[in-house]
């Protein structure tokens, strides 16, 4: 199994979730978080003070998928969330070693 982060612009979460429900995906979990890469922030002007936005609103996706679907979540997600411009986000997968499904007791891909 797989773990697959991806911070994402909060403005693609609705089309990235559609496009993953369309490949099979029946749950994650979404945080709403700030950030920085290269972006770096920015300043803006709020009641006539100009001050720097520091951090970059951003959401994390966290999804547990089985090892042979990995790549093409991480696939679709890439596609889906692209604008072309900085601040797009990033992707990490990480293997997961188990999973447990605490209503049923189910373990591992049964409890994705």
């Amino acid at each position: 199994m797989k773990l697959i982060i991806a911070t994402i612009k909060p403005f693609k979460l609705e089309d990235v979730r559609e496009a993953l429900t369309s490949v099979g995906i029946s749950g994650m979990m979404v945080t709403e978080i700030k950030g920085f890469g290269s972006q770096s922030g920015h300043t803006e002007i709020y009641r006539g003070a100009e001050y720097a936005v520091n951090f970059v609103p951003k959401i994390k996706l966290e999804i547990v998928v089985p090892a042979t679907m990995a790549d093409q979540i991480v696939e679709t997600i890439t596609k889906t969330a692209k604008t072309g411009k900085i601040g797009d986000g990033k992707i990490f997968v990480l293997d997961v070693e188990q999973a447990l499904r605490v209503r049923t007791g189910e373990t591992n891909e049964e409890a994705l």
